[in-house]
């Protein structure tokens, strides 16, 4: 007979004024925005409804805080794991897509091409996708049966999702990125051959979504 469903539910940070701008955040420690603040509250609700039994974020303040918001109805602790860190953009941080086309068109075609960005510290999609996807597992190892909630990036969360249906982070495109306070299921399979894979059971499910 199977037991309890264990689940991952991967959510992204509320709204910034970065996002709100389109510029380019990566690791900067950017807040949330009036906007941002009012996406998590509106998540809130389902999240004390059904709590999850572990909610962890990125340590950068706009992941931190939606946890936080997302955990006030509820008994949860939030807890951090740098593993879950937005990707490195490096020298391209805080810039728009139009000014990093402008000064680096190359570097800029191989990065919308998913090709490595050299020489700009823009950290490599492959190293990004398995630091997520290997923090995924070992949460989801450790509460089977359970339901585990990770608040992070939009870039980190696509990649991670690639790297945990076992699709190649550099040349894989089918998945879309998540919209601010939206959020993925994910499902651990089973049985011989499963090596931590996981099947994308909901995908960029809005805050008011059941």
């Amino acid at each position: 007979m199977r037991g309890p469903r264990t689940r991952l539910v991967l959510v992204r940070h509320g709204q910034t004024d970065f996002n709100r701008e389109g510029r380019l955040q990566g690791q900067v420690d950017i807040p949330l925005n009036a906007t941002g603040v009012q996406q998590a509250q509106s998540l809130a609700p389902l999240v004390a409804a059904a709590p999850p039994d572990v909610l962890v974020a990125s340590p950068l303040e706009r992941a931190r805080e939606t946890a936080r918001l997302l955990s006030v109805d509820t008994e949860l602790e939030v807890r951090t794991d740098a593993a879950f860190l937005e990707r490195s953009f490096g020298q391209w941080e805080g810039l728009r897509g139009e000014e990093i086309r402008q000064r680096w068109p190359e570097q800029h075609a191989d990065w919308r091409a998913h090709r490595p960005v050299l020489g700009l510290d823009v950290e490599d999609r492959p190293e990004v996708g398995e630091r997520v996807a290997a923090a995924c597992r070992t949460l989801v190892a450790d509460h089977v049966g359970g339901t585990v909630m990770v608040v992070a990036h939009g870039a980190a969360i696509t990649l991670g999702i690639t790297a945990l249906l076992g699709l190649d982070t550099n040349e894989y495109r089918g998945l879309a990125g998540l919209e601010n306070c939206h959020r993925s299921v994910l499902e651990p399979l089973s049985g011989e051959g499963a090596n931590g894979l996981m099947r994308l059971v909901s995908h960029n499910l809005p805050p008011d979504f059941l």
